[in-house]
């Protein structure tokens, strides 16, 4: 990695105050490195960052931050759903009041001024938390584990693309040119050599990343051309999402530095594989500090197979959750190397449930579903919830796969307007999420999906234009 400072300020090395959720001790953090300006964020359903940026000492001598309430109901291409019998938008467009978690306090290294930023969490004016802030829904699954004793342990692995900058949607993605000076045009899985083609960029995502306390474990070029992915450090689910939420940033600002785009839709190519963000999962007993998947001699648990059985009954209703936009169901192709089924097997990389080889206190699975576009929080949550529904009702999975399972489909659905009906209609997805939350999210991915249906695509005029 570069020995060289990879942005234009003071900062020092993991400029993070990660574990110290105080204010006073934030400020004297910001004043020690000279910085003058913080982003106030916030992640939205689409995992967009929406917030404020403030000068520090009008953040910590003004009242509360606030934004509108319509940050949470809106869509990818910056529409309102329309109101509906289930879905109503405040008319008023009233403000949220936004706190601080000041354990998330860090440095944006790329910005030519010293400057940090924070997450915040959305409450209601009554101090309530807003039951469709994505950090909140975690939040709340996660309060689900803490009454029964238990702490879930994530681990997110994000695949993403490197391409050319494209500035007219109407022109397919092209891969960059690395250090050789030619485009990749052939599949690299795991090749060193297709990664060192980047190696400026691949440095800089290092130090970005060092600067802001975010722990990367590995960096892999995946099949696709100029598909990397990166895996993270296992550890609490919202810090983990946090990190992922941090991580999508830095890693587009690296690839501009480069004079690329760095791109998380979950299918950017056709004639490449689609991008996925897998979610390795265990449970500890917070009393024991054991992994309940495992027993007293190593053995598999019934709450082990209970959380597999779990993700096979309701992964199909938390679809619209794990692939939320039209282009994430073009990676579920049958001819691509994206599991499309809820099978589950012991190192199997063909089913959508993968148990990897491990020792019994590492016993984990694998949720190989979610597209890297999914927001990192809901389909943390959504997985989670899938794997405590399972344990609490004692579900019983089917017969672990041991054959090739690439083309066997079983209940996802094939699209999002389907895969929505199924989120809505499950009872015990209403129940876990909230109301509020699945009329919600339903209303924004129907718009969305009213959006696209708006947009002629290049397949209808190569095909219908002269021929119907």
């Amino acid at each position: 990695m570069s020995d060289e400072t990879p942005a234009k300020n003071s900062l020092s090395a993991t400029d993070s105050l990660r574990g110290v959720p105080d204010g006073d001790a934030a400020l004297e953090w910001l004043h020690s490195r000279n910085i003058e300006d913080i982003e106030c964020i916030v992640p939205d359903l689409a995992g967009v960052a929406r917030g404020k940026m403030m000068p520090v000492e009008k953040f910590f001598s003004g009242p509360v931050m606030t934004m509108p309430a319509s940050i949470f109901a809106q869509t990818i291409s910056g529409d309102y759903p329309d109101d509906d019998e289930r879905f109503q938008h405040n008319p008023t467009d009233g403000d949220l009041y936004f706190r601080a978690d000041y354990s998330t306090l860090t440095s944006v290294p790329w910005e030519s001024d010293p400057t940090a930023q924070l997450i915040h969490d959305a409450y209601t004016r009554q101090g309530a938390p807003v039951e469709t802030a994505p950090r909140n829904v975690l939040k709340r699954i996660l309060k689900l584990y803490e009454d029964k004793g238990w702490e879930p342990v994530v681990a997110p692995e994000i695949e993403f693309y490197l391409v050319k900058p494209n500035t007219d949607p109407d022109y397919p993605l092209e891969p960059p040119t690395g250090r050789s000076g030619r485009p990749e045009v052939g599949r690299q899985s795991y090749s060193i050599s297709a990664l060192n083609e980047f190696d400026d960029l691949i440095d800089d995502i290092y130090d970005l990343s060092e600067h802001q306390g975010l722990e990367i474990d590995t960096l892999i070029h995946e099949e696709g051309a100029a598909q990397m992915e990166i895996n993270l450090r296992h550890g609490n689910p919202l810090a983990l999402a946090d990190q992922v939420f941090l991580f999508k940033r830095t890693i587009r600002e690296a690839a501009l530095r480069h004079d690329m785009y760095a791109t998380f839709m979950s299918k950017p190519m056709s004639h490449q594989p689609g991008s996925a963000m897998h979610i390795h999962q265990s449970v500890i007993d917070k009393e024991t500090g054991r992994n309940i998947f495992a027993g007293e001699n190593g053995e598999e648990t019934p709450a082990f197979l209970s959380f597999i059985a779990g993700h096979q009954t309701y992964l199909p209703k938390v679809t619209c959750i794990m692939a939320p936009f039209v282009n994430s169901y073009r990676r579920f192709s049958k001819t691509s190397t994206s599991p499309v089924n809820v099978y589950w097997g012991y190192d199997n990389r063909t089913v959508g449930l993968r148990v990897p080889y491990s020792s019994p206190e590492a016993r984990r699975l694998e949720n190989r579903i979610p597209g890297s576009d999914a927001n990192p929080y809901l389909s943390i949550a959504a997985s989670l919830a899938c794997g405590y529904l399972g344990i609490v009702n004692e579900l019983t999975p089917d017969a672990p796969r041991s054959d090739d399972c690439t083309e066997l489909a079983k209940s996802l659905p094939r699209g999002l307007p389907e895969a929505v009906a199924k989120f809505e209609n499950s009872d015990e997805m209403v129940e876990i999420f909230g109301e509020t939350f699945v009329a919600t999210y339903r209303a924004i991915k129907y718009e969305e999906f009213e959006t696209f249906m708006s947009v002629i695509s290049a397949w209808e005029r190569e095909y219908l234009l002269l021929n119907v």
